[in-house]
């Protein structure tokens, strides 16, 4: 049986076409069969890779007796969260109003008018471990439509008010030291055993490695770098890393970053390429920069289309089973490696019991052996790998996900040198240009030759990210000038009154609030990435409109960030640099000099200014002329040779 989903480009949606659940997409079209039949709306929010969205799918929505009761009672919606990021976000707080917590798949009820009056997250089809079994909820949720209306409304009234009132800005209570307080956190909740910060289980969150990196460079505090490598090593040693294949997994369900939650998003592993880039920047230790190009080079060869855009995950299920298709068995190493088996096996912690469930994860965590190759090994377990089930590819291209890939593409490109990853960025951004951009309006995604509707707040943002890295890695001023443009087409587009921005234009009238957000979860919010860009935009310009627009945001996010400044890292990123410039060298050409090496010499995050002879910057003795700044100039002009040197 088809319902409305076969009509649908998104990977997620196309999941449920054939559920005997009569699923509508997101439309005025079921609203109104909603309120022309007066039933309540069940709303499902989750993506193509979420395993607990497959499970539920399994348990409930493939289930006939199941769909029957959701046909007969309820209107039910589908909804990909990666496409509508501003129903998943205004969702997702009602959740977490409701329950205290949230996660995917997100399961609300909510009236015809989209009020929300019931919410939770996953549910098993049968009550278990104090949780009511699916078609128990839904039968009592229909009981209560039919006899108490009128007080699920006034619930939904109330938990709308709610959300409205804390949607508004923060309550003026910022911190004069919302930094060192935040450097503190993490070394309260640091992991000195097995790296990472918390329990489990563990995610990444490469931003506040960033961040601590930062903070370290400039206040020469080793024990926070410290923690930095710390955890980049023991993820890189552990199952998290796909030894075989190369790229990230989505986070550690246990404390060791042994055993992941195998799905793998782009989003992640652009951030950690960032994170392991910026390792070696500083460091310069090896096995940095390999990781980073291992994951970069799993991008490439099965997460770019032949168009030069970048999928948006793999999924973490083969055959129904989460991680079959990345684990192996004692024998199964032995039998395609051979003799090489045995030494693979120690090295790689493969066990005739397992380390995973009776079957094995290959990982380093035993081991302090991260030099050695077996390249052959691992070209013959990746080879075999292929053989088995494929995994489900969620081929939908997303605007956002991509230009945070291109940023670090670029960056990457810098400190490798190898052309691959520039070129690789460049055909990306051509790519959105061509599909996803008509002149300054942008759009989300794009899929079968079909884009999406009108962009959010993070597209713009990532998208100016991406242009900076792009004109950072090739001095280029067109990729300068076009994210100068796309910066004042986002302020213009979504400029809340009382401070920061909206992830909707600020027209948007289709849901019930408009979503501000400011929290730098598994993604660095599009308010802490406006921030970033500002003050990069003001450090390479040294334009004072962006000057003001870097310190209006830094002060509506600090109030934000005064609760909890821990997560609201890209923000502290932002607010560092803009305190403590990075190194900066200004460049007044004669015309004759190559400065393609000029960039590869500097420090990951210096900012290099290409201007025209003035009074302030003269070409000196006829030669190309690099102006450092006075904080660095002992260590710059190590960097730059082959022109004059002055200071500024």
């Amino acid at each position: 049986m088809s319902n409305q989903l076969k009509y649908s480009t998104s990977p997620y949606l196309l999941q449920h076409a054939e559920n005997p659940v009569n699923w509508y997409m997101w439309s005025d079209e079921a609203f109104e069969t909603a309120k022309k039949g007066n039933k309540p709306i069940f709303l499902s929010i989750g993506y193509s890779t979420c395993h607990w969205c497959h499970v539920m799918a399994h348990e409930s929505f493939e289930d006939e007796k199941t769909a029957e009761i959701l046909n007969k009672y309820f209107v039910s919606i589908k909804v990909d969260r990666e496409e509508r990021p501003d129903i998943d976000s205004v969702y997702m707080a009602v959740c977490q109003a409701f329950t205290g917590s949230g996660g995917w798949p997100t399961s609300i009820f909510l009236t015809w008018d989209k009020k929300p009056f019931f919410a939770g997250t996953y549910f098993p089809v049968r009550s278990q471990y104090g949780m009511p079994g699916f078609s128990d909820l839904l039968m009592t949720i229909a009981g209560q439509w039919e006899k108490n209306q009128d007080k699920l409304l006034e619930s939904a009234d109330e938990i709308i008010a709610h959300l409205k009132n804390s949607n508004l800005n923060g309550e003026n209570n910022t911190s004069e030291n919302i930094i060192e307080e935040s450097v503190k956190h993490f070394k309260y909740i640091y992991d000195s055993i097995y790296g990472g910060f918390g329990r489990a289980p563990k995610f990444p969150t490469p931003h506040n490695l960033l961040f601590l990196m930062m903070y370290s460079k400039i206040s020469n505090d080793t024990l926070s770098m410290k923690m930095v490598e710390k955890t980049l090593i023991q993820m890189r040693k552990g199952g998290i890393f796909d030894h075989i294949g190369g790229g990230f997994s989505r986070y550690s369900t246990d404390k060791y970053f042994l055993a992941p939650h195998f799905e793998k998003m782009l989003y992640d592993n652009a951030l950690l390429i960032m994170a392991y880039s910026s390792a070696y920047s500083m460091t310069k230790t090896p096995i940095y920069l390999e990781t980073a190009e291992k994951t970069a080079n799993y991008i490439i060869r099965e997460m770019t289309s032949t168009d030069g855009g970048f999928y948006s995950a793999q999924d973490a299920d083969s055959d129904g089973v989460e991680g079959k298709y990345y684990t192996f068995t004692r024998d199964e190493i032995l039998n395609v490696l051979g003799k090489s088996g045995q030494r693979f096996a120690e090295v790689f912690d493969i066990t005739a019991n397992g380390n995973f469930e009776g079957v094995n994860i290959p990982n380093l965590l035993k081991s302090n052996d991260l030099e050695s190759d077996f390249s052959n090994e691992k070209r013959k377990l990746y080879d075999y790998r292929k053989q088995r089930t494929s995994l489900q590819l969620d081929d939908k291209i997303l605007l956002s996900w991509n230009a945070m890939m291109i940023a670090v593409m670029s960056m990457l490109y810098r400190i490798s040198k190898n052309e691959k990853y520039l070129k690789t960025a460049k055909n990306a951004q051509q790519f959105l240009e061509q599909n996803l951009c008509n002149d300054l309006l942008l759009y989300t995604s794009f899929r079968d030759g079909k884009r999406s509707d009108k962009a959010f707040l993070d597209d713009y943002a990532y998208y100016v990210s991406a242009l900076i890295e792009l004109y950072n890695s090739t001095l280029d001023r067109d990729y300068l000038n076009k994210a100068e443009l796309f910066c004042s087409e986002a302020v213009k587009r979504f400029t809340a009154e009382n401070g920061g921005f909206f992830l909707c234009q600020s027209d948007n009238s289709e849901l019930f609030m408009n979503p501000k957000e400011v929290y730098d979860g598994a993604i660095p919010s599009g308010n802490s990435v406006m921030a970033y860009n500002f003050v990069r935009l003001y450090q390479l310009t040294e334009d004072d409109k962006y000057r003001g627009l870097a310190e209006k945001q830094i002060a509506f996010l600090s109030e934000q960030a005064s609760d909890y400044p821990a997560g609201h890292s890209l923000f502290l990123l932002a607010k560092l640099m803009y305190e403590n410039q990075p190194e900066h060298v200004t460049i007044v050409q004669d015309g004759k000099t190559d400065l393609s090496e000029i960039r590869m010499k500097l420090p990951l995050f210096a900012n290099i200014s290409v201007v025209n002879e003035s009074k302030k910057y003269p070409l000196l003795n006829k030669k190309t002329t690099y102006y450092v700044c006075r904080s660095w100039l002992v260590g710059g002009l190590k960097a730059v040779r082959n022109g004059a040197v002055g200071s500024n």
